[in-house]
């Protein structure tokens, strides 16, 4: 079921009509290079999971998490701190971690460093 392997959705506000059609008003990366991102990140999954029964970060099971998704003394400080100012669950905790392993593999970084956990604790408070 999709719906149990997405750790996080995004919403999107409607364009004003006015921007619609302002050609360089949404600039941002062009759709093939995100692909290409999306591509090396799903192959360095594919890699890292190839003998533990799991294809994404999303699939990952609690003790998987803990194994592939370490955190240093600081990146985890600070993953601490905000379980505790947000009140996060377990579950959600390992959420986050997750989202920041696949932010670090959109990036091309082999560990999560404080910015993906930070850029994963904003998609959860959004």
């Amino acid at each position: 079921d999709l719906a149990r392997r997405l750790d996080l959705t995004v919403d999107v506000p409607a364009l004003p009509p006015d921007v619609l059609g302002a050609g360089g008003a949404c600039a941002g990366e062009p759709s093939a290079t995100v692909r290409d991102r999306v591509i090396a990140a799903r192959d360095r999954q594919r890699y890292r999971y190839a003998n533990d029964g799991v294809r994404t970060n999303a699939e990952l099971t609690p003790s998987l998490t803990t194994k592939y998704c370490e955190l240093d003394g600081g990146v985890q400080r600070l993953l601490v701190a905000a379980a505790r100012r947000f009140v996060l669950s377990a579950r959600a905790y390992d959420r986050v971690r997750r989202v920041a392993r696949t932010i670090a593999d959109l990036s091309g970084a082999d560990q999560i460093t404080t910015d993906h956990v930070a850029e994963a604790l904003q998609f959860r408070m959004t």
